[in-house]
């Protein structure tokens, strides 16, 4: 098993660290355009190996895709980060020319590979690579619904005092302070229902502090977040690479799904080694249908404003 990272910055360099500690590649290659980045991370990593007890291979490379060749699955982190005030969507103009050209160059070498998308804004960078690359639908996954159900699941568990290992949730739509649907009426501690637990006042904060989770960290750091985006990324790998057909929220091409059609957005799907493997449809309530919409027309707003 061979995994790509492209963008050696804070995010990529910690997805890497996360899988070859899951230890279940046999290579991680990291690129970056910056001279010597990608080399001297790969080479700090690798260093500790022999501490954290794993084998997989990292290779750092500066612009060499020739070195990418043969990956089962690519990930895509490159582009400019968030700063102090900044939205997602604010990042389109730079990130789509990134992006189209990274996943191009990614698709030469490795042309059976599975694409994750992490560059934002995340549901528009996955709907550009699905319209610039061609490739089936069920090949190219966005990962922002992985890393908002974590942050939904932390503030669950805060809000509860409980350990986060009794806490379940699930967040949908859009990757955006406003897009994000936070499923509280699924949220369970251990089985039951948390609005047995939490005031629906209670439960309301809760959802709006995780769709600003990404901007709280952005104000504190004066950077995007890298820990919890690059353990969400290890995860959808490790799902793939060991075919394990678990469930995660993540940014799919739905065709009809949701009443929705040509656009990316977060839904539950399952992941194994072909990628996608199926959408999974939930029952919605009338209040979660009205946010998912209202998300899914944000995300077309966006995707607009590509020129593909």
């Amino acid at each position: 098993m061979k995994v790509t990272i492209v963008g050696a910055g804070a995010v990529g360099a910690s997805c890497a660290e996360y899988i070859a500690i899951k230890d279940f590649a046999s290579e991680v290659v990291l690129l970056d355009i910056k001279e010597g980045v990608a080399e001297g991370k790969a080479m700090d990593l690798m260093q500790c190996a022999s501490l954290n007890g794993f084998d997989t291979r990292i290779v750092g490379s500066t612009n060499d895709y020739g070195k990418t060749a043969g990956s089962d699955i690519v990930v895509i982190t490159s582009g400019i980060p968030r700063k102090p005030g900044m939205t997602r969507e604010e990042l389109i103009g730079i990130n789509a020319g990134i992006v189209k050209t990274v996943s191009s160059s990614l698709l030469e070498h490795s042309p059976d590979a599975i694409v994750i998308v992490v560059s934002n804004p995340m549901d528009t960078m996955t709907y550009l690579v699905h319209k610039s690359t061609g490739l089936p639908r069920h090949r190219i996954i966005g990962m922002g619904g992985a890393l908002d159900s974590a942050r939904f699941k932390y503030r669950l568990a805060e809000a509860l005092g409980a350990p986060i290992s009794d806490v379940d949730g699930m967040v949908i739509g859009g990757h955006s302070d406003t897009g994000m649907v936070p499923l509280t009426s699924h949220a369970t501690r251990n089985s039951l229902k948390v609005s047995e637990f939490l005031s629906a006042e209670r439960l309301q904060q809760v959802a709006e502090d995780t769709k600003v989770g990404g901007a709280t960290l952005t104000k504190l750091l004066g950077t995007s977040a890298w820990y919890a985006p690059g353990a969400a990324v290890s995860a959808l790998v490790q799902a793939i690479a060991c075919d394990q057909k678990k469930m995660f929220p993540c940014s799919a091409l739905l065709q009809g799904e949701y009443g929705l059609d040509d656009l990316c957005i977060g839904v539950p799907v399952i992941l194994g080694r072909g990628g996608i493997e199926k959408i999974v449809e939930i029952a919605l309530s009338d209040a979660e249908k009205a946010k998912m919409a209202e998300s899914a027309e944000g995300v077309s707003k966006t995707n607009a404003l590509l020129d593909v």
